[in-house]
């Protein structure tokens, strides 16, 4: 039995999509460090003062788009 129906849509959204983001961000920082030659280069590709917020905004969204289609899958579809 899925142990996912009992729980509520938001509650599972915003676990999964909390989990996504911290992997997601982790993973995408540490691939940066080594394609752009280290801390510095990470620091201004994400975390210029231009870039920041671009960055913080595109996490959030798959965050939440990840979260929102894993909740629906896991709550309505799988059996």
């Amino acid at each position: 039995m899925n142990t996912y129906k009992n729980h509520s849509f938001l509650k599972l959204t915003i676990r999964f999509g909390f989990i996504f983001l911290i992997v997601i961000t982790f993973i995408k920082i540490v691939i940066s460090i080594f394609s752009n030659g280290g801390i510095d280069g990470m620091l201004s590709e994400f975390f210029s003062p231009t870039t920041w917020q671009l960055f913080v905004k595109m996490q959030l969204l798959m965050a939440a788009l990840y979260g929102v289609f894993m909740a629906g899958y896991y709550k309505f579809i799988k059996k």
